[in-house]
C-alpha cells in the first residue's frame, strides 16, 4: 500500500476540474439507482461544480474525494463526510459508484480507507450513514463493514411522487478497529 489513500482496489484523491465529464455520467445513471430525480444540469455546470470542489477547502472535516482505480487510474465515484458534530465526535459519510463500476469492491475500500482517517486520524467515535430503506444494496455494503441499524426515518424523505423511510445507520470507533484494524495493513 502506497499511502493511507490507497487500497488494493481504489486510492482515494482530490476532485480535479477535468472530473466533471465523469460526474455527469453518473447523474446520468440516478435514474437506475432509483433515487431522487433532479432537473437536467448542463455540462457547464458540471463544470463549474468540479473546479469548485478542486479549491475547496476542508471544512470542520466536511469534504468529498474522488475514488479512483488502482489499475488505470479510471474515475469511478466519490466518497465524502458531509456532516459532522465534532464537539460530539459523531460524522457522516456516504459513496456514490457509477452503476457500470459497482459490485466491484470500489465501495467497500473507499469507506474503509475514509473510516480509517476519521477515527484514526481525525479521532471521531462514531460514524452515521442514511440510507434509503428501498436501497438493499447500500444496506447490505453497510451491514457487511459492521455498521448497526439505529432507527428509521419513517417517510422522511419525499421524490418520485411519494415520501420514503430512511435507515440510520451507525459504526463506532472501536468496533471499526475491531474489523478492519485501526492502523494500515
Amino acid at each position: 500500500m502506497a499511502s493511507s489513500w490507497t487500497g488494493h482496489r481504489v486510492r482515494l484523491r482530490a476532485i480535479e476540474p477535468d472530473d466533471w465529464a465523469a460526474f455527469a455520467r453518473f447523474a446520468d445513471d440516478d435514474g437506475r439507482r432509483e433515487s431522487r430525480l433532479d432537473l437536467p444540469r448542463s455540462a457547464e455546470s458540471y463544470r463549474a461544480w468540479a473546479k469548485e470542489q478542486a479549491v475547496a477547502e476542508c471544512d470542520d472535516d466536511r469534504f468529498r474525494l474522488a475514488v479512483e482505480t488502482t489499475v488505470g487510474g479510471e474515475l469511478v465515484g466519490t466518497v465524502g463526510s458531509h456532516r459532522t458534530g465534532p464537539r460530539s465526535g459523531w460524522f457522516e459519510c456516504d459513496v456514490t459508484i457509477g452503476a457500470d463500476h459497482r459490485r466491484k469492491g470500489y465501495a467497500t475500500e473507499a469507506l474503509v480507507l475514509l473510516l480509517r482517517f476519521m477515527f484514526a486520524e481525525r479521532r471521531y467515535h462514531k460514524c452515521l450513514a442514511a440510507i434509503f430503506a428501498h436501497n438493499m444494496a447500500s444496506l447490505a455494503l453497510f451491514r457487511r463493514l459492521g455498521f448497526t441499524e439505529e432507527g428509521c426515518l419513517r417517510e422522511h424523505v419525499f421524490f418520485a411522487g411519494r415520501h420514503h423511510d430512511l435507515v440510520m445507520m451507525g459504526m463506532l470507533a472501536d468496533e471499526f478497529d475491531q474489523r478492519h484494524t485501526m492502523s494500515e495493513p
